[in-house]
């Protein structure tokens, strides 16, 4: 399974419960060697394997009042009942939106993608997502696998900003899916932390999985029993720049998990500030000052994609592209260096 798709399946599958159908089924006799998501799959056709292997990892799927999983093959007697999203929609509405565009040729684009918007249509998400601009501003985008996601190769988080890579022909994207399968690709985003990192630099390798009660959370799996629903994840963190109580780190990620860098730093004891999700606290100028306003300089967390490397999947020439800082997140940082470094 390409690593492309394993971030699919653990992403949940957002589930509007007013639009949202339950349907109950029980299982008259035993099916040998039939799993449940090949057995859904035949009842519900509408709906993609991905999407039923989705939905049991969230627990929209139970067998007899439990959640269990994809490979469940079914007992008599055994009642099934899921929660089943309205249909997803068949096109991407173009959208007029303005796009920080860093990089373009005949073959790919590079944006700088801003907080507050998702990458895709999803459930309830149909319009106002990167893709609808996209759509919108290019003549041509790669196909992909999705009809939903055309040009997409890899994505960032909601509030997440920076670099991120589009490609416009189906030759590119391959090319370059191929790169982030292959972890050929070098990222760095760079997060102010709450609190200053032990070490000046480090490697966090630790599994990451979908938290156990909180649908839309992700958590680090070290338990034994439930290492088998995790998925292997690895960190790499420099201290940039320490301050007093916080610091500017660089993370590289090797591996490309949801909430991958939020959670590895919520875990090593140092969560990014405004990451409320994962232990962070919101920032603000009374914060770092002693004094000023309290109000959040930014309203989510102070993580952004700053660099890219990888080699252009056509001319074939080593590139690096950069995204310049949001201006919330330079003031920050420049509020930060106005205080004595710890």
């Amino acid at each position: 399974m390409k690593p492309d798709e394993e971030d699919i399946l653990e992403r949940p599958i957002p589930i509007d419960e007013d639009q949202a159908e339950r349907v109950r089924l029980c299982i008259r006799r035993k099916l040998p060697g039939r799993r449940l998501d090949k057995y859904l799959h035949g009842r519900f056709p509408r709906l993609s394997r991905t999407t039923i292997q989705r939905l049991i990892k969230q627990g929209a799927v139970t067998v007899n009042g439990a959640p269990t999983k994809s490979s469940y093959e079914m007992n008599g007697g055994d009642m099934v009942e899921l929660v089943i999203p309205p249909p997803e929609p068949r096109e991407v509405i173009p959208q007029a939106m303005p796009l920080d565009v860093v990089y373009e040729d005949d073959y790919i684009l590079a944006l700088n993608k801003p907080a507050g918007i998702i990458c895709h249509p999803a459930h309830g998400n149909q319009t106002d997502t990167l893709v609808n601009g996209l759509v919108h501003y290019a003549n041509q985008l790669s196909h992909g696998e999705d009809p939903f996601r055309p040009g997409i190769v890899h994505r960032l988080d909601k509030n997440t900003t920076g670099i991120m890579l589009v490609a416009k022909t189906d030759e590119a994207h391959w090319r370059l899916s191929l790169q982030f399968e292959r972890r050929t690709t070098q990222k760095t985003y760079l997060a102010i932390v709450h609190g200053s990192p032990h070490l000046d630099g480090d490697t966090i390798d630790a599994p990451i999985g979908v938290h156990p009660v909180v649908r839309e959370k992700f958590a680090v799996m070290v338990r034994e029993n439930k290492i088998d629903l995790a998925k292997n994840a690895v960190t790499s963190y420099e201290v940039a720049e320490r301050y007093r109580g916080y610091a500017l780190v660089k993370l590289m990620p090797k591996t490309g998990r949801t909430h991958q860098l939020r959670v590895h730093m919520s875990y090593i004891g140092h969560p990014i500030a405004g990451d409320t999700m994962y232990g962070g606290r919101v920032l603000s100028e009374f914060d770092i000052l002693g004094s000023g306003p309290v109000e959040p300089i930014f309203a989510h967390q102070a993580l952004h994609a700053w660099k890219i490397g990888f080699r252009h999947p056509i001319l074939e020439q080593p590139m690096e592209l950069e995204a310049p800082f949001p201006p919330a997140f330079k003031r920050a940082v420049n509020l930060l260096r106005s205080q004595t470094r710890a």
